[in-house]
Protein backbone atom coordinates (compact mmCIF):
# COMPACT_ATOMS: atom_id res chain seq x y z
CA UNK A 1 0.00 0.00 0.00
CA UNK A 2 1.43 3.38 -0.95
CA UNK A 3 2.08 6.06 1.61
CA UNK A 4 0.66 9.54 1.09
CA UNK A 5 1.71 10.99 4.45
CA UNK A 6 4.19 13.82 4.08
CA UNK A 7 7.62 13.45 5.76
CA UNK A 8 7.05 9.73 6.43
CA UNK A 9 9.23 7.14 4.60
CA UNK A 10 7.14 4.60 2.70
CA UNK A 11 8.86 1.66 4.35
CA UNK A 12 8.23 3.06 7.83
CA UNK A 13 4.51 3.52 7.13
CA UNK A 14 4.35 0.00 5.70
CA UNK A 15 6.06 -1.53 8.73
CA UNK A 16 3.77 0.44 11.01
CA UNK A 17 0.71 -0.99 9.30
CA UNK A 18 2.13 -4.53 9.48
CA UNK A 19 3.05 -4.30 13.17
CA UNK A 20 -0.27 -2.77 14.23
CA UNK A 21 -2.17 -5.37 12.20
CA UNK A 22 -0.13 -8.10 13.88
CA UNK A 23 -0.87 -6.54 17.28
CA UNK A 24 -4.62 -6.76 16.70
CA UNK A 25 -4.33 -10.51 16.04
CA UNK A 26 -2.51 -11.23 19.30
CA UNK A 27 -4.42 -12.43 22.39
CA UNK A 28 -6.10 -9.75 24.49
CA UNK A 29 -3.71 -10.36 27.38
CA UNK A 30 -0.74 -9.65 25.10
CA UNK A 31 -2.28 -6.36 24.00
CA UNK A 32 -3.08 -5.42 27.58
CA UNK A 33 0.44 -6.31 28.70
CA UNK A 34 1.95 -4.24 25.89
CA UNK A 35 -0.18 -1.27 26.85
CA UNK A 36 1.12 -1.48 30.41
CA UNK A 37 4.72 -2.33 29.53
CA UNK A 38 5.17 0.55 27.11
CA UNK A 39 4.96 2.97 30.06
CA UNK A 40 6.34 0.59 32.70
CA UNK A 41 9.69 -0.21 31.05
CA UNK A 42 11.10 3.34 31.45
CA UNK A 43 10.10 3.21 35.12
CA UNK A 44 11.87 -0.14 35.47
CA UNK A 45 15.01 1.23 33.85
CA UNK A 46 14.93 4.22 36.18
CA UNK A 47 14.57 1.87 39.14
CA UNK A 48 17.70 0.05 37.96
CA UNK A 49 19.52 3.40 37.85
CA UNK A 50 18.55 4.02 41.47
CA UNK A 51 19.73 0.52 42.37
CA UNK A 52 22.98 1.18 40.51
CA UNK A 53 23.50 4.31 42.61
CA UNK A 54 22.83 2.30 45.78
CA UNK A 55 25.42 -0.30 44.77
CA UNK A 56 27.96 2.41 43.89
CA UNK A 57 27.86 3.73 47.45
CA UNK A 58 30.10 0.82 48.45
CA UNK A 59 32.56 1.33 45.60
CA UNK A 60 35.18 3.93 44.69
CA UNK A 61 34.66 7.65 44.09
CA UNK A 62 34.83 7.30 40.31
CA UNK A 63 31.98 4.79 40.34
CA UNK A 64 29.91 6.99 42.63
CA UNK A 65 30.42 10.00 40.39
CA UNK A 66 29.28 7.91 37.44
CA UNK A 67 26.19 6.78 39.36
CA UNK A 68 25.29 10.41 40.05
CA UNK A 69 25.76 11.39 36.40
CA UNK A 70 23.75 8.48 34.99
CA UNK A 71 20.28 9.94 35.67
CA UNK A 72 21.54 13.34 34.51
CA UNK A 73 22.50 11.76 31.19
CA UNK A 74 19.06 10.20 30.84
CA UNK A 75 17.18 13.39 31.68
CA UNK A 76 19.40 15.40 29.33
CA UNK A 77 18.66 13.02 26.46
CA UNK A 78 14.94 13.15 27.22
CA UNK A 79 14.83 16.96 27.31
CA UNK A 80 16.83 17.18 24.09
CA UNK A 81 14.40 14.75 22.47
CA UNK A 82 11.45 16.82 23.60
CA UNK A 83 13.11 19.94 22.21
CA UNK A 84 13.63 18.33 18.81
CA UNK A 85 10.02 17.13 18.75
CA UNK A 86 8.80 20.65 19.47
CA UNK A 87 10.83 22.03 16.59
CA UNK A 88 10.00 19.33 14.00
CA UNK A 89 6.32 19.01 14.99
CA UNK A 90 5.83 15.80 13.03
CA UNK A 91 2.47 14.09 13.28
CA UNK A 92 1.79 10.70 14.85
CA UNK A 93 0.59 7.85 12.65
CA UNK A 94 -2.57 7.33 14.69
CA UNK A 95 -3.65 10.87 13.85
CA UNK A 96 -3.52 10.38 10.10
CA UNK A 97 -4.05 6.70 9.29
CA UNK A 98 -7.78 6.37 9.81
CA UNK A 99 -7.83 2.76 8.58
CA UNK A 100 -5.46 1.59 11.35
CA UNK A 101 -6.82 0.39 14.70
CA UNK A 102 -4.36 0.81 17.59
CA UNK A 103 -3.96 -1.16 20.79
CA UNK A 104 -3.95 1.94 22.99
CA UNK A 105 -5.39 5.44 22.80
CA UNK A 106 -3.61 7.89 20.53
CA UNK A 107 -1.82 10.75 22.32
CA UNK A 108 -3.51 14.15 22.05
CA UNK A 109 -2.69 16.62 19.30
CA UNK A 110 0.47 18.56 20.14
CA UNK A 111 2.29 15.52 21.51
CA UNK A 112 4.49 15.12 18.44
CA UNK A 113 5.99 11.97 17.01
CA UNK A 114 9.68 12.25 16.04
CA UNK A 115 11.80 11.25 17.91
CA UNK A 116 10.10 8.93 20.38
CA UNK A 117 10.70 10.22 23.91
CA UNK A 118 10.12 6.74 25.36
CA UNK A 119 12.73 5.21 23.06
CA UNK A 120 15.17 8.05 23.76
CA UNK A 121 14.78 7.64 27.51
CA UNK A 122 15.15 3.85 27.28
CA UNK A 123 18.27 4.01 25.11
CA UNK A 124 19.94 6.63 27.30
CA UNK A 125 19.14 4.60 30.42
CA UNK A 126 20.46 1.44 28.78
CA UNK A 127 23.76 3.11 27.91
CA UNK A 128 24.11 4.58 31.40
CA UNK A 129 23.32 1.24 33.05
CA UNK A 130 25.70 -0.69 30.81
CA UNK A 131 28.53 1.68 31.77
CA UNK A 132 27.62 1.83 35.45
CA UNK A 133 26.74 -1.81 36.04
CA UNK A 134 28.38 -4.52 33.96
CA UNK A 135 25.64 -7.03 34.82
CA UNK A 136 23.12 -4.82 32.99
CA UNK A 137 25.10 -4.70 29.73
CA UNK A 138 22.73 -7.17 28.07
CA UNK A 139 19.50 -6.72 30.03
CA UNK A 140 19.26 -2.93 29.68
CA UNK A 141 19.70 -2.79 25.87
CA UNK A 142 17.15 -5.60 25.47
CA UNK A 143 14.67 -3.62 27.57
CA UNK A 144 15.35 -0.54 25.45
CA UNK A 145 14.68 -2.45 22.22
CA UNK A 146 11.49 -3.93 23.67
CA UNK A 147 10.38 -0.44 24.68
CA UNK A 148 11.00 0.86 21.17
CA UNK A 149 9.08 -2.02 19.59
CA UNK A 150 6.20 -1.59 22.03
CA UNK A 151 5.69 2.00 20.90
CA UNK A 152 5.02 0.78 17.37
CA UNK A 153 3.08 -2.27 18.59
CA UNK A 154 0.57 -0.14 20.52
CA UNK A 155 0.29 2.18 17.52
CA UNK A 156 1.60 5.51 18.77
CA UNK A 157 4.82 5.75 16.72
CA UNK A 158 6.24 4.95 13.31
CA UNK A 159 9.30 2.66 13.28
CA UNK A 160 11.53 5.54 12.21
CA UNK A 161 10.36 7.55 15.24
CA UNK A 162 11.62 4.91 17.66
CA UNK A 163 14.78 4.28 15.65
CA UNK A 164 15.59 7.99 15.88
CA UNK A 165 14.83 7.92 19.60
CA UNK A 166 17.14 4.96 20.20
CA UNK A 167 19.93 6.65 18.27
CA UNK A 168 19.34 9.96 20.03
CA UNK A 169 19.52 8.44 23.50
CA UNK A 170 22.51 6.26 22.63
CA UNK A 171 24.47 9.27 21.38
CA UNK A 172 23.61 11.86 24.02
CA UNK A 173 24.01 9.73 27.15
CA UNK A 174 27.72 8.91 26.52
CA UNK A 175 28.49 12.59 25.94
CA UNK A 176 27.15 13.43 29.39
CA UNK A 177 28.87 10.45 30.99
CA UNK A 178 32.22 11.61 29.59
CA UNK A 179 32.05 14.30 32.26
CA UNK A 180 32.52 11.64 34.96
CA UNK A 181 36.08 12.82 35.47
CA UNK A 182 34.83 16.18 36.77
CA UNK A 183 35.49 17.06 40.44
CA UNK A 184 33.12 15.44 42.91
CA UNK A 185 30.43 17.82 44.17
CA UNK A 186 30.78 18.70 47.86
CA UNK A 187 27.35 17.28 48.75
CA UNK A 188 28.24 13.81 47.50
CA UNK A 189 28.05 10.96 50.06
CA UNK A 190 31.76 10.30 49.44
CA UNK A 191 34.42 12.88 48.73
CA UNK A 192 37.89 11.40 48.65
CA UNK A 193 38.60 9.98 52.07
CA UNK A 194 36.55 12.63 53.89
CA UNK A 195 33.79 11.63 56.32
CA UNK A 196 30.27 11.37 54.87
CA UNK A 197 28.61 14.73 54.02
CA UNK A 198 31.76 16.68 54.87
CA UNK A 199 32.81 19.30 52.32
CA UNK A 200 35.96 18.49 50.34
Amino acid sequence: MGNEIEDVPDISAEWYREVTAFALHTPAWVRDAAGIATDAVPAILFAFLVLGWWRARREDDRRMALALLAPVAVVTAYLASEGVKSVLRLRRPCWDLADVVTVTHCPPYGDWSLPSNHATFAAAAAVALAVLWRGMAVVAPVLALLEAFSRVFVGVHYPHDVAAGLLFGALIAPLVLLARGAPRPPWSPRCGGAPRWRRC
